[in-house]
């Protein structure tokens, strides 16, 4: 009985900073950057694309998420989830891996929109994300492509779907960078998504932050233990 009472006076005690909270952001920017032509974009198109095309050409999307405006300082991130919605697949598709790696290097979204079905691109517009730049046209990637750690921060097979959604769940490297990105905001430019490059017809479109249905946007879910006395801004 000691115990008991002991256990449950504890309890009551545990400072407020145990307690994790969780906060869902939308991203602050995104975009797909296109191989074959290093002056194409879709900064504010309704879609984002990765993977390879039937005419093996490569497509790759960036989402930028601003933590630091979210999250009180001090935070400790414990889980973290980024979910999107696929909309469309190529013909004689196959479920494919999907890759999240870490963006190195600032990158912008213009006012570029290539419409439906978007996966063509249209000509970049000022501070728009293309393969050879990261802000058009004013600087570049130091490697086309997009400039992004080696190792991956999460992995997810997409099915072959028109309609569905798709989880990265949590791993220490996601973990890790949205800690950094809390603590540095400097550092924060978000991820880049890579899908099967070495065969055809591997391409997911994916809804964007600008799509016309707003519960088939990106989201990044972040479970956090705020400071004592503080909670999500």
């Amino acid at each position: 009985m000691r115990l008991t009472v002991l256990l449950l006076l504890g309890a009551l005690v545990a400072p407020a900073s145990a307690l994790a909270d969780v906060v869902s952001l939308a991203p602050s920017q995104d975009g797909t950057i296109h191989s074959e032509d290093g002056a194409l974009s879709n900064g504010v198109g309704e879609f984002v694309f990765s993977g390879r095309t039937g005419l093996s050409f490569n497509r790759r999307a960036l989402l930028a998420f601003d933590v630091a405006r979210h999250l009180p300082p001090g935070s400790k991130i414990t889980q973290v989830t980024l979910t999107l919605h696929v909309s469309q697949n190529p013909s004689a598709a196959q479920p494919e891996p999907f890759v999240l790696h870490r963006v190195r290097a600032a990158w912008g979204e213009g006012t570029s929109n290539a419409g439906q079905p978007g996966g063509f691109g249209t000509a970049a517009t000022p501070n728009d994300a293309t393969w050879t730049h990261r802000l058009w046209d004013t600087a570049v990637w130091a490697t086309p492509g997009g400039d992004f750690a080696g190792a991956a921060s999460a992995v997810a097979v997409v099915p072959v779907t028109d309609d569905g959604v798709v989880t990265w769940g949590s791993t220490a490297a996601l973990v890790a960078d949205v800690q950094e990105w809390l603590d540095r905001p400097a550092s924060d430019f978000g991820w880049i998504l890579i899908g099967n490059e070495t065969a055809n017809r591997t391409a997911r479109r994916f809804d964007s932050r600008e799509s016309r249905h707003p519960h088939y946007r990106p989201v990044l879910t972040i479970e956090f233990v705020p400071p004592a006395g503080k909670t999500s801004r």
